[in-house]
C-alpha cells in the first residue's frame, strides 16, 4: 500500500523541471535512497563500512522552514514561488511536496492580501516595489509558527491591519518579523528586523530539548530526521556521564545540548553571534549548567586548546557544507580525544576531512548515512572515529 502511495505521488509535482529543487522527483523513494547509499559507498567505503541508508517512513512534507520569492507574471498577476535554477526568474509555485503545508497555506494567505492592501511585490530589475520575500518557520512539535516579511524597504503600509487581516485566516502564527533588505543581492534576509507581532522568536523541543529559534537562526529543516541524526551521534558517542565534550559549529546548541544530559561538562564554539546569544538562552530555560557557548573561529580556538595542552575526552563537529579545515582538524589530532563523533552534510568533503583525520592518528570506526532531503541529492552523515593506538 505505501509503495502505490509513493508511486503515486512521484509524479505529482508539476514545476520539478522548471523549478530544479528536486532532482529527484519522479523517482521511487526506495530508489532515491540506494542511489544516495551508492554515493556514499563509492566515497567512503575505503575508510570502513557505509551501513544502509536510514530513510523517511513519509518523505513528503518535511520541511519546517519555507521560503517565497514574490513576482509578478506576464499578465501582472502576483505570483510566489521559487527561483528557476540558476536563474532569478520567478516559477509560481502552488504546492510543493517536501515544504509544511501550514506554512505554503500562510504564504498562499500573504498573496492574496498583497493586493487588498496595495503593496507592490519588488522588482529585483528597477528596485522598485515592496515585499521582495516571505519567509516562514515552523516549530513541528510546538506548533509554533514565524512569518517573516521581507521588504525592500522599512515601512508596511496599513501595518496593524494587515497583521489583523493575517491572523484572522491564521490565529496560530505566533510571530511576526519586518525583515529590511534594501541590497542588491541574492541573499534573502537583510541585516536590520523588527518585530511586529509575538516575541521574535519560536521554540521548538528536539530529543527532549527546547529550542528557541530566531529569524537568522540555523535550525535543521528536517526535525523528523534530525532526531535520528543526533540520536545516532549519541550512540557513537556512547557517553557515560564524566566525559568533557567539544561542541564544534555548535549552532544555537542542538548537539551540544542533547549530549550535556549524559556528559559531564560541554563547550560549543560558534561563529555567528546571534546563533551564540540563542545557545545561551537555551542553556538557560533548559536548566542546564553544564555547558557554556564560547563565540569564535572553533579552528582558532581549537589551536589555542592544543597549546595549551588542554584535553577532551570527545569533539562533535557539525561543519558547514565546505567542510572543516587543516587548522581545526590538526588541533583536534594534536589534542587527542577518544572519540570524533562527525556530522556531514556533504559527503565529498567528508571524505577529503577523513583521509586527513587517518593520516594523523584516527581510525574510522562506523558510518551512518541518514536521508534528510527526500527528493534531493543532500545527504547527512555520521562517522564515529576513534583513536588508532595501533
Amino acid at each position: 500500500m505505501e509503495e502505490k502511495k509513493v508511486k503515486k505521488q512521484d509524479s505529482v509535482c508539476t514545476v520539478a523541471k522548471k523549478c530544479g529543487g528536486c532532482v529527484y522527483q519522479g523517482m521511487p523513494y526506495k530508489e532515491q535512497l540506494k542511489r544516495k547509499q551508492k554515493q556514499e559507498e563509492q566515497l567512503l567505503k575505503k575508510f570502513c563500512k557505509v551501513s544502509p541508508i536510514i530513510g523517511m517512513k513519509d518523505p513528503y512534507y518535511y520541511r519546517n522552514k519555507v521560503h517565497a520569492v514574490f513576482d509578478r507574471d506576464r499578465r501582472g498577476n502576483i505570483i510566489s514561488g521559487t527561483y528557476q535554477a540558476n536563474t532569478h526568474r520567478v516559477i509560481a509555485v502552488e504546492d510543493c511536496m517536501i515544504e509544511d503545508k501550514k506554512s505554503q497555506e500562510i504564504i498562499r494567505t500573504i498573496r492574496h492580501l498583497l493586493k487588498s492592501f496595495k503593496i507592490k511585490t519588488y522588482d529585483e530589475d528597477t528596485g522598485y516595489g515592496l515585499l521582495r520575500h516571505v519567509m516562514v518557520r515552523r516549530g513541528f512539535q510546538t506548533g509554533e509558527i514565524m512569518v517573516i516579511l521581507v521588504l525592500g524597504s522599512p515601512i508596511l503600509p496599513s501595518k496593524n491591519n494587515f497583521i489583523k487581516a493575517l491572523r484572522k485566516e491564521h490565529p496560530e502564527i505566533t510571530t511576526i518579523i519586518l525583515n529590511v533588505n534594501d541590497k542588491q543581492t541574492s541573499m534573502v534576509l537583510g541585516e536590520k528586523e523588527k518585530v511586529i507581532y509575538g516575541p521574535g522568536f519560536i521554540r521548538d523541543t528536539l530529543c527532549g530539548c527546547t529550542f528557541r529559534i530566531s529569524p537568522q537562526s540555523f535550525y535543521q529543516v528536517n526535525p523528523v530526521q534530525t532526531e535520528v541524526l543526533y540520536q545516532t551521534a549519541m550512540e557513537y558517542a556512547g557517553l557515560q556521564g564524566k566525559e568533557s565534550i567539544i561542541d564544534a559549529y555548535c549552532g544555537i546548541g542542538t548537539i551540544g545540548m542533547v549530549a550535556a544530559k549524559q556528559a559531564k561538562h560541554v563547550l560549543g564554539i560558534e561563529l555567528n553571534k546571534d546563533a551564540v546569544r540563542d545557545a545561551r538562552m537555551n542553556a538557560k530555560e533548559n536548566q542546564m549548567n553544564n555547558i557554556e557557548f564560547r563565540q569564535g573561529d572553533a579552528g582558532k580556538f581549537m589551536v589555542d586548546m592544543a597549546k595549551k595542552h588542554q584535553k577532551v575526552d570527545v569533539v562533535f563537529m557539525d561543519p558547514p557544507r565546505a567542510g572543516s579545515d587543516e587548522k581545526f582538524l590538526s588541533s583536534v589530532a594534536q589534542m587527542g580525544p577518544k572519540k570524533v563523533v562527525y556530522v556531514s552534510c556533504n559527503p565529498v568533503t567528508l571524505a577529503r576531512d577523513l583521509k586527513y583525520m587517518v593520516k594523523h592518528g584516527y581510525k574510522v570506526e562506523k558510518i551512518q548515512p541518514v536521508d534528510m532531503f527526500p527528493f534531493c541529492d543532500h545527504v547527512e552523515t555520521v562517522c564515529l572515529l576513534t583513536q588508532n593506538l595501533a
